[in-house]
């Protein structure tokens, strides 16, 4: 029997964003209030670049995982 295959970017509940996003942007995001993947909908990808510790990397697997869900930054 083979395993579910996962159509939505997986979450990890630790920190409440998509697997792979690095330590360092998810130490920034936290710290700028963010906890949340779906806080970010709306949220000018500018703004995010400004943090310190946020990658292009990061950046666009915030962005994937956000249309998966319709969502988009800003």
């Amino acid at each position: 029997m083979s395993a579910p295959v996962a159509t939505m970017t997986q979450m990890t509940s630790e920190t409440g964003f998509p697997k792979g996003i690095p330590a360092p942007a998810t130490r920034a995001l936290n710290g700028a209030g963010y906890t949340d993947l779906r806080q970010l909908a709306g949220v000018p990808a500018a703004e995010l670049k400004r943090l310190h510790g946020m990658g292009p990397k990061a950046l666009r697997l915030l962005q994937e995982a956000l249309e998966e869900q319709g969502l988009s930054l800003g």
